[in-house]
């Protein structure tokens, strides 16, 4: 985020607001606003406008540099390896957003976000007695380089630990010192910035025997980002996001939860923090949620056009079970809030109980499960039967009380919808038989049930066309969704949109197993779950991975990423279509 003081001693705001307006990026209106949040929130302008989404960073940038008549560091020019300079202390840099760009007998470069700050140019000079030369940088660029900085001169950032007894009360008095201090401080803010930047999902912290491994979950794939070996550093880092978490930081044998909330370059971060004792120490991995890039309009869940007509069918039904299934991080609870919001909260009395909750949904009544104090999910779904509730959503059936109240709910005349761990929607019906409920009353009360798997869509920016051969597309089971005499896919590549991954975001693919007089009749023979799946098919149900070739066909994702997310469903027993 650009922090740049434009009303500082040196700069006038008022030429790059007139600049901007002059260039048509900004209208007259639009300052002023800018000007108003700048005093309110009591940051810089450039950061105003960037907040309040009115200019890009990069012309905000532009701008600057060109009033300052400073040069701007480009993303090219930032150097590959850390540039370490001796007597130049790591905290001043991260404090000030500073980083090296070369180094020369009798010079520095230095990216900055405020290079037009005397204190910052005399406090370097003074540290190293070079000439100084500053550029003005973009924050997301200058972080980057700093965490490569970080990464490769922290040996000395913290106290040594090597007199402590780790069982030791003033070895964890000490740990908490450590974790108070600046640099890791800013690391743990460094670390948490950058998921925002690079939409992660998660944060993995892990302990090997070479030391803490940092790793962030993008798009579904986890990507290695930094490798921290000093000890002292690692046990300070992990103290700190305990003790951001509200966790116990002297218990380090036994698994925690908690969860921060932060501001973060004007975004709300919910992270649910999880740590696990390991071998080599404590792992932890942070769940990120930005409340500001959340979308709950079930248009946008990835759904075909004949998928979406039937699954709103279902849930504009008055009563009965639908189900949505799939393995953690599928995003089945978000389908089911997109699901909760596309319904009339004034005219009906929604109730959800979660474990956690996840997103505070208006005019609904929603219940977090404290198991410590013995709400569950079963002692939560009798009570609120008693709320004259018209919906209810479950988090998810994990016991035989809970799959049995659900059902007595739905056959009393509510709608419950909940999730279930399940690879395929027909296996749901054969695991909620698992969970004792009988047949008879699955097949009364079970409306429907959504498989879902999330796979990556690919780069807008530098897909390329791929010619398949017949035989190929015949093979794949591409051959039905592509047009008369088109074999033209498309492929990932790589450029700097999508970080040389070729993909950017992901989108959703289904399967929706709906139980209609012919279906119910199935699960009331006995049927198990591949006999109720070729059942469904032979009526028409699109398989996952039949959904994921049509989002292949219309050029939306990779052949090889729907293969790598539904291999398991392409090799069913019994599923001719896909037989060599």
């Amino acid at each position: 985020m650009v922090t740049q003081d434009l009303n500082s001693q040196n700069v006038d705001a008022t030429p790059m607001g007139e600049r901007l307006v002059a260039a048509g990026l900004l209208s007259d209106r639009d300052l002023e606003r800018a000007r108003l949040a700048k005093r309110e929130m009591g940051c810089m302008l450039g950061e105003a406008l960037v907040r309040l989404g009115l200019v890009a960073e990069s012309n905000v940038v532009k701008y600057l540099g060109e009033e300052l008549d400073i040069p701007i560091a480009e993303k090219g020019g930032y150097p590959e390896e850390p540039v370490i300079i001796e007597g130049l202390p790591e905290h001043f840099l991260l404090n000030n957003t500073v980083v090296p760009l070369a180094l020369t007998e009798s010079s520095i470069t230095l990216a900055a976000l405020k290079p037009q700050d005397d204190f910052v140019r005399k406090a370097l000079h003074l540290a190293t007695g070079k000439k100084i030369e500053l550029q003005l940088g973009m924050a997301a660029d200058i972080e980057a380089a700093l965490e490569l900085y970080v990464r490769g001169d922290e040996e000395d950032e913290v106290d040594s630990l090597g007199a402590f007894d780790v069982n030791d009360d003033e070895f964890v008095e000490h740990l908490k010192d450590l974790a108070s201090e600046a640099p890791v401080i800013q690391r743990v803010n460094q670390i948490i910035q950058r998921s925002l930047d690079i939409e992660a999902s998660d944060v993995h912290l892990e302990h090997f025997d070479d030391g803490l491994r940092l790793r962030y979950r993008i798009d579904g794939v986890l990507q290695e980002a930094s490798q921290i070996a000093d000890a002292n550093l690692s046990a300070a880092i992990v103290s700190r996001i305990k003790l951001l978490a509200n966790l116990n930081i002297a218990e380090r044998r036994l698994p925690q939860d908690g969860r921060i909330m932060m501001r973060v370059k004007g975004h709300e971060l919910d992270l649910r923090v999880s740590t696990l004792p390991t071998v080599h120490g404590e792992g932890i991995v942070m769940r990120v949620l930005d409340r500001q890039s959340i979308r709950l309009d079930l248009a946008d869940m990835g759904f075909s056009d004949d998928t979406f007509e039937h699954y709103t069918d279902l849930l504009k039904r008055p009563h009965g079970i639908l189900l949505l299934t799939g393995p953690t991080g599928s995003g089945k609870t978000t389908t089911l809030y997109a699901s909760l919001s596309n319904m009339d909260s004034d005219s009906l009395k929604v109730i959800t109980v979660e474990d956690p909750v996840e997103y505070q949904l208006h005019g609904i009544n929603q219940i977090p499960v404290h198991s410590q104090i013995g709400l569950t999910f079963a002692l939560a779904l009798r009570s609120i039967l008693r709320q004259d509730p018209d919906i209810i959503m479950i988090g998810e059936m994990r016991d035989t009380e809970t799959a049995q109240i659900a059902v007595q709910s739905a056959l009393t005349g509510h709608l419950v919808l909940s999730t279930l761990h399940t690879n395929t929607a027909a296996g749901a019906i054969t695991r909620l038989e698992d969970m004792g409920v009988e047949r008879f009353l699955i097949a009364a009360a079970v409306n429907g049930v959504l498989a879902q798997r999330l796979v990556r869509k690919l780069c807008s920016e530098c897909k390329t066309p791929s010619e398949l051969p017949a035989d190929v597309l015949k093979s794949t089971g591409l051959e039905p969704f592509m047009s008369a005499g088109n074999q033209t896919v498309y492929e990932a590549a790589g450029c700097e949109h999508c970080k040389q991954t070729g993909y950017r975001g992901r989108m959703a693919i289904h399967e929706l197993f709906v139980l209609d007089p012919s279906a119910q009749r199935a699960v009331l023979d006995g049927a198990d779950a591949p006999q109720l799946r070729e059942h469904a098919r032979a009526r028409g149900m699109r398989t996952l991975y039949e959904d994921g070739l049509h989002k292949v066909a219309l050029g939306l994702s990779s052949l090889d990423e729907v293969l790598r997310v539904t291999q398991d469903q392409k090799e069913e027993p019994g599923d001719g279509l896909y037989a060599a």
